[in-house]
């Protein structure tokens, strides 16, 4: 459920739980081809390649090697309504992008991980409650505002690449949602809704002991270890004004949250020396560290009055030298380096021919 303010019908090829089935066709692209892709003044991006092609694609994030993606796909068109787990390899240039489902295909999946011996998977399902996807809010009853289900039946899975789920990590009559991996591989950073409010916790994947870092009013999401692993990064909302608490107490009563307000915060890894990066309103949000654990990368919408668009963003921890680093017309989100610091992956509405579908482009990054 990191996925927001994508307001696009996701596309879902027929795939393999045996093997990775190719994509939908895919033309073979050259690198000069690959920069027509650019905007001009991008300039940290080369060679980029587009890796879906038609629907809806998020959530793209590197194996501890670099050498797969794990993603989320939705397609009403091919029966597929809500998102599944799917897990690629990332290509050589000019190779087709191919990839296979890891999830059952069963109720709605989201928020994957690599675990760090590259032959599982975490994602949050509902499909312990029911076969079929979950409803959806009707917007219209409250005032036709950005909603956000919190699905009380999400729990966190783990899976092998051949889609048999292993394991479950969390059994909480909450959500609980969101999982990344710490960079030892030892630890999961995960959203939760079982004490009351949207908060954070750290489970030691062996034990199972885990420790709640956030305790503020607001919903705490997304987050991620830094590459050193010393610090965390995610976003959050603060209701502050009467009427905010009111509202947001009243939609979480329903489970529900609207994530349109929010700001990034750091903190280290066991919750001290917690600080908010970004001022700026509206949603700034999906942060990452940077390769050098200093820097930061986050998507916003800071510079629009009108919600649109999302452009990607890098600013130092203390909140100095904000750069505009993308220039798409509508979305861009999702930004994650890999491992090694050399590509970022992230998800555009860029290349979409006018329609609402969002994609996976990969690119070689440029200091």
């Amino acid at each position: 459920m990191k996925k927001i303010f994508l307001v696009s019908v996701l596309f879902v090829a027929v795939v393999s739980l045996v093997s990775f089935k190719k994509n939908v066709a895919q033309p073979n692209i050259s690198s000069s081809q690959n920069d027509s892709l650019l905007y001009e003044g991008e300039k940290h991006f080369a060679n980029m390649q587009q890796l879906t092609f038609g629907g809806d694609n998020a959530e793209a994030y590197f194996s501890f090697d670099g050498k797969y993606i794990v993603f989320q796909k939705t397609s009403v068109k091919d029966g597929v309504p809500c998102d599944q787990i799917f897990v690629g390899k990332v290509p050589a240039p000019g190779e087709k992008f191919e990839y296979k489902r890891v999830s059952n295909g069963k109720g709605r999946t989201t928020c994957g991980a690599f675990l760090k011996d590259g032959k599982h998977v975490v994602f949050a399902s509902t499909h312990l409650d029911a076969d079929n996807c979950p409803p959806t809010p009707d917007r219209a009853k409250y005032g036709n505002k950005y909603i956000w289900p919190l699905y009380s039946s999400y729990d966190i899975f783990v899976a092998d690449l051949d889609g048999n789920i292993v394991k479950q990590l969390t059994n909480s009559k909450g959500y609980d949602a969101e999982a990344t991996i710490s960079p030892d591989g030892k630890q999961m950073l995960y959203t939760s809704t079982k004490d009351g409010d949207i908060d954070l916790y750290i489970m030691n994947l062996k034990t199972g002991k885990e420790k709640r870092i956030t305790s503020a009013l607001g919903y705490d999401g997304g987050a991620w270890f830094s590459p050193d692993g010393t610090k965390i990064i995610w976003r959050a909302s603060r209701p502050k004004t009467e009427a905010e608490v009111k509202e947001y107490k009243d939609l979480l009563a329903e489970n529900l949250v609207a994530p349109t307000n929010m700001e990034v915060y750091t903190a280290n890894v066991d919750g001290s020396n917690m600080k908010q990066v970004t001022s700026f309103g509206n949603a700034n949000w999906a942060p990452a560290f940077m390769p050098d654990n200093k820097r930061i990368i986050f998507a916003s919408n800071h510079q629009s009055k009108r919600g649109f668009p999302f452009n990607l963003f890098i600013i130092n921890e203390d909140g100095s030298n904000l750069q505009k680093i993308s220039a798409e017309k509508s979305f861009d989100a999702f930004p994650m380096f890999s491992p090694d610091g050399k590509k970022i992956i992230f998800c555009s509405n860029r290349n979409n021919g006018g329609t609402r579908d969002t994609n996976i482009f990969i690119a070689d990054w440029v200091e």
